[in-house]
């Protein structure tokens, strides 16, 4: 293991800077805009249209906005939009649970693809565990009833009617949202880059044998699932294709490390961007990797049974 260095903060603050820079231009118009529709009747016909439905999982119509922000483009445009809304603590948390499984699907999906994945079933795989987990939330968690407060709250004031002052109060609400991103990402950027420079990988790879064990996996797959944990799944995504080609892994531990992967990647950037809206990210955390182990120790019996009965 190398020592870290000087330029591995350097490195990872100008990443920060830059990740901030590249979210911003999501986030900042996203906001904007959220914020201008409050003020007019869109959202609120939109949320009495899709109340029936979002109210299974809890949610209020407008919700249905940050989920389909969060899917077709990434989880920063849907905070972006969150930010702007008045939800209680448990909607908030419903939120960032269905978000954490799935979101940014075009992107994400298309990079499992390399993995020599089926794209449909990833995605169908996020998609439904994420309403599954929301379901069973809503059902089970009766406490979260009192109202988010956001990290560096900033509320529109809704009584507000000339469009300057709107087309102002927007442009506020979305540098906010900004800045709240910033507080979060660019510690967490510094924070990777020192990782990767003093190459920890191999590391903490030989700590991940209970995990592949539990998992029902070779142990030459304990480097991928802890690049995918930490880096995300794009970085998990070239450590796997590398892997299988290097240790000729099998068809069972390229899907079942798939499948773990794109329930649960990236847990520190992925779960320290929802400090901003103000709940427990422990929480949001530990049920994250808990349905993903879940799932892909039910897949791997499964495999096991069809393996058997194809085999007999």
């Amino acid at each position: 293991m190398k020592r870290m260095k000087l330029s591995s903060w350097k490195e990872g603050l100008k990443k920060g800077f830059a990740t901030v820079l590249e979210l911003g231009k999501v986030v900042f118009p996203v906001t904007v805009i959220v914020t201008i529709l409050k003020y007019t009747s869109i959202i609120q016909i939109l949320s009495e249209a899709l109340k029936p439905i979002m109210g299974i999982f809890g949610l209020t119509g407008e919700s249905a906005i940050v989920l389909v922000l969060g899917n077709l483009l990434y989880f920063y445009a849907a905070i972006g939009a969150m930010l702007t809304m008045e939800l209680t603590v448990k909607q908030v948390y419903i939120l960032a649970v269905m978000l954490s499984f799935s979101h940014s699907l075009l992107v994400e999906t298309a990079i499992t693809l390399k993995m020599g994945v089926k794209p449909w079933l990833v995605a169908l795989i996020r998609l439904g565990i994420s309403f599954l987990a929301a379901f069973l939330i809503n059902i089970f968690w009766s406490g979260g009833q009192e109202r988010a407060v956001y990290l560096l709250s900033m509320t529109p004031d809704e009584t507000l009617t000339a469009w300057p002052d709107i087309l102002l109060s927007s442009v506020l609400a979305g540098l906010n949202s900004v800045l709240q991103i910033a507080v979060i990402v660019i510690p967490v950027m510094i924070f990777i880059q020192i990782l990767k420079d003093v190459e920890i990988l191999p590391l903490l790879a030989r700590l991940m044998s209970p995990l592949t064990r539990l998992l029902g996996v070779s142990d030459k797959t304990g480097v991928t699932l802890l690049a995918g944990l930490l880096f995300g799944i794009a970085y998990g995504a070239g450590v796997i294709i590398q892997t299988a080609k290097e240790e000729n892994l099998s068809k069972k531990d390229i899907y079942l490390v798939s499948i773990f992967l794109v329930c649960c990647h990236a847990v520190i950037e992925d779960t320290l961007i929802f400090t901003p809206l103000g709940i427990n990210v422990l929480y949001l955390l530990l049920v994250r990797v808990a349905l993903a182990v879940i799932l892909t120790i039910a897949t791997a019996k499964f495999w096991r049974m069809v393996e058997k009965r194809v085999g007999s």
